[in-house]
């Protein structure tokens, strides 16, 4: 199992639904360091997915006192496949340090 932390549109169960065809049950956790900013996506099927263009995404700061709250949901490698695809091009897969010492995939600015 792959473990990805959220902190945007995939905590929403329809958008989880669309994207995995199933509800995800995950566990709150942090990312520290990173500040989110907005982004204006353009991929169509994701606007349609999640229902909007502008999206959250992740900013470095290097700054322990910057948190980010969201949710840590296991997926299957499949399942990992199928949310890179769902992410529009200005996000990229990052494996990172979460505040509660577990390390897990997130995506941020490309």
């Amino acid at each position: 199992m792959e473990t990805l932390f959220s902190y945007g549109s995939l905590r929403d169960e329809d958008v989880q639904v669309a994207v995995f065809g199933r509800k995800l049950q995950g566990v709150s956790d942090a990312i520290v360091g990173y500040r989110l900013e907005s982004v204006t996506i353009t991929d169509r099927k994701s606007i349609a997915i999640s229902g909007k263009a502008v999206h959250q995404i992740l900013e470095p700061t290097g700054q322990n006192s910057d948190e980010i709250e969201g949710m840590v949901f296991q997926l299957s490698e499949r399942e990992l496949e199928l949310a890179d695809t769902y992410e529009d091009a200005a996000y990229r897969r990052i494996q990172v340090p979460l505040r509660s010492g577990r390390e897990a995939w997130v995506y941020a600015r490309a």
